[in-house]
C-alpha cells in the first residue's frame, strides 16, 4: 500500500467551497490512476472525481458536476478536489486513492469491486457542510 495522506477538510457553511489536497510518497502520477472518494455515515464509498490511466480524462458523478474540480502537480506528485458550492449532503470522509493498472476514470469512480484492491488509500479528511 502506497502511503497518501489528505488535507484540506474541515467545517464550512452550505454554498462554501474547501480544496483538499493529497500528498503522495514520490509516486509518479502519470503512471496511476488516481482519484477522490467519500463516505458519509452509513453509506458505501462513492467516487466523487477520478482521472483514468487509460483515457487521460477525468469524471464526476452527477452529484458534483460543475461543483468539484480535480487537479494535479506531477511535479509536487500531489493531487487536489476543489470543491465549490458545497451542500449539506456532500459531507462525509473524503479519502484519496490511486491505481497502477490502466483503469479508465469511470471505472475508478464507480466500480466498488477495484476500490480494495488500489494500490493505496489515504486515511481520510473530514468534510462537514452545515450552517
Amino acid at each position: 500500500q502506497l502511503p497518501l495522506v489528505e488535507s484540506g477538510g474541515g467545517l464550512v457553511q452550505p454554498g462554501g467551497s474547501l480544496k483538499l489536497s493529497c500528498a503522495t510518497s514520490g509516486i509518479e502520477l502519470d503512471y496511476y490512476s488516481i482519484g477522490w472518494f467519500r463516505q458519509a455515515s452509513g453509506k458505501e464509498r462513492e467516487g466523487v472525481s477520478c482521472f483514468g490511466s487509460l483515457d487521460e480524462i477525468t469524471y464526476y458523478p452527477e452529484s458534483v458536476k460543475g461543483r468539484f474540480t480535480f487537479s494535479k502537480d506531477n511535479r509536487k506528485k500531489m493531487f487536489y478536489l476543489q470543491m465549490d458550492g458545497l451542500k449539506p449532503e456532500d459531507t462525509g470522509v473524503y479519502y484519496c486513492a490511486v491505481e497502477g493498472r490502466l483503469t479508465s476514470a469511470q471505472d475508478m469512480c464507480v466500480r466498488a469491486d477495484l476500490f480494495s484492491d488500489m494500490d493505496g488509500w489515504g486515511r481520510g479528511t473530514q468534510v462537514t457542510v452545515a450552517s
